[in-house]
């Protein structure tokens, strides 16, 4: 006979926050959402951590670059899927990387004898309008001047004109030296009216670019997830088929940090994953793993090494596991173990192994019941695909805007990597829907709510962050009919698009 767990296995929607003591300084404007990303010791800091405690989901209709763009300019941070080919996926870690700022290496440089045709051709292939024109046309070359759109006219220019007719002359540059600060980069912009600095070594080469909309755009974001040379971080979702191909091409294209993308992660092909990244870089690389549910679970994976650990199976909107496998568990009661589990392992060996909590999220309100059950940082997929900056085709169906979703279980992502058990190459049944999802516009608009909703309700608690929130929220279970009690009832509801 099976063991049996007499415990309920419960959701967010069952449980309430209690209020606590709101003091004149808990105010949302003093309320800090910044957790740790990765595992630490005790007494030290975790090596990456988000600003906002968000990741979007490893999923083909969530995040690819632009879904990981907008999130880290708010702090959070994006998986980059990787149920696609392993160029594909790293193209988009690139455009993440290289969107991002400070001190760019510029991947668009042409020589002084390239045409007005090579010119139009190099942007229309990069989206650049500002060349560096180097000795030899290649990155990190002698600088002997720069192109922008503003040197050339389309249809009065000849096609054959050379770039050196057309070029600002290195004499007439104004130029930062290796080593500047970015302030100081950015003071010369500023003092100079520019919208470019090249950055040059001692040998007249150029290093770097730094461009006035950069510093113009980290203004508009101030809780950007950049790292120490100001460039956007990104993640990205690897498998435990091809990792030994595609996790050194993702590390070379500069990913901060990878996922396990997997239904089930409590297994030994995970720990072989973990073992190889380990074996290869010690922890220069950062690898999840996941998912799990219960403690044993959390032991496994975080003893094979694993920088965070995933928590959550069969509760995501489009997911449909528990229906086809009976696999499974509510996700409220799946944090909870887990977290003590976690708890337990930090005081055994003074290791803080971060958990996300991934699925089960309908309301705002469950992100501050993950968090204050024990999560570090959630993971969402149908909360993010509404947005513009997701990779769907936005339609009208039945006279609304709506966004596709599907899982990476259904026929369409065909993601049979995830669910893989050493069988043969193909998806054996459907463990995900393919589905709509209500338009919401802009991310930053809607985070902007979110997040507000969050640090209010922290505020209610008593609490200025998410430590304090495990440590000293208040949770209560709640009945049925206290769910009900809890909405508008008892009244006749107006009409409002009359």
């Amino acid at each position: 006979m099976a063991i049996i767990l007499n415990e309920i296995s419960r959701t967010f929607s069952e449980y309430l926050l209690i209020p606590g003591l709101t003091t004149k300084d808990t105010t949302p404007a003093n309320v800090s959402l910044v957790t740790p990303l990765v595992k630490f010791n005790k007494g030290e800091v975790p090596a990456l951590s988000l600003n906002i405690p968000f990741v979007s989901a490893i999923m083909q209709s969530v995040s690819d670059h632009n879904m990981a763009i907008a999130l880290a300019h708010n702090g959070g941070l994006s998986f980059i899927f990787g149920s696609q080919s392993i160029a594909d996926q790293v193209d988009m870690v690139r455009k993440v990387k290289k969107f991002k700022a400070g001190f760019v290496v510029s991947d668009s440089n042409i020589s002084p004898e390239s045409t007005l045709a090579e010119v139009l051709e190099l942007r229309k292939r990069t989206g650049h309008s500002t060349f560096g024109v180097t000795e030899n046309g290649l990155a990190k070359g002698k600088l002997l001047g720069m192109l922008t759109g503003r040197d050339y006219r389309i249809g009065r220019d000849s096609l054959n004109t050379q770039v050196k007719d057309l070029m600002t002359p290195y004499a007439k540059l104004i130029t930062g030296k290796s080593g500047i600060s970015l302030n100081e980069a950015n003071d010369i912009i500023w003092n100079h009216k520019l919208n470019c600095l090249p950055i040059l070594n001692e040998n007249q080469e150029l290093e770097f670019f730094v461009f006035r909309k950069d510093y113009d755009s980290h203004k508009a974001y101030p809780l950007e997830l950049i790292d120490s040379n100001k460039k956007l971080l990104v993640g990205a979702g690897i498998n435990t088929r091809d990792y030994t191909e595609r996790v050194p091409a993702l590390v070379e294209a500069g990913v901060d940090v990878l996922c396990i993308d997997s239904s089930d992660g409590f297994s030994e092909y995970q720990k072989e994953t973990i073992d190889y990244v380990r074996a290869k870089y010690g922890d220069t690389v950062k690898i999840g793993a996941g998912n799990v549910v219960d403690r044993d679970g959390f032991m496994y994976l975080a003893e094979a090494g694993a920088d965070f650990i995933k928590v959550g199976i069969g509760g995501g909107s489009i997911c449909i596991t528990r229906e086809q496998k009976g696999i499974g568990r509510g996700q409220a009661t799946s944090i909870i173990e887990v977290a003590a589990a976690r708890d337990e392992y930090y005081e055994k060996t003074g290791v803080y192994v971060p958990i996300c909590s991934d699925g089960g999220i309908v309301q705002d309100y469950h992100m501050v019941l993950a968090l204050a059950l024990g999560a570090d940082f959630i993971m969402m997929g149908r909360y993010f695909a509404r947005f513009d900056e997701s990779p769907t085709r936005k339609l009208v169906v039945n006279g609304n805007y709506v966004k596709e979703y599907w899982g990476e279980g259904s026929n369409r992502a065909r993601n049979w990597q995830r669910y893989d058990f050493g069988g043969s190459d193909n998806l054996k049944f459907e463990e995900g829907v393919d589905s709509y999802v209500p338009y919401a516009g802009k991310l930053k608009d809607n985070l902007d709510i979110t997040i507000g909703k969050i640090k209010s309700t922290m505020c209610s608690c008593g609490v200025l962050s998410i430590q304090e929130l495990k440590d000293n929220g208040k949770i209560t279970l709640v009945s049925s009919t206290s769910i009900i009690e809890g909405g508008a009832h008892d009244v006749i509801l107006k009409d409002n698009n009359k």
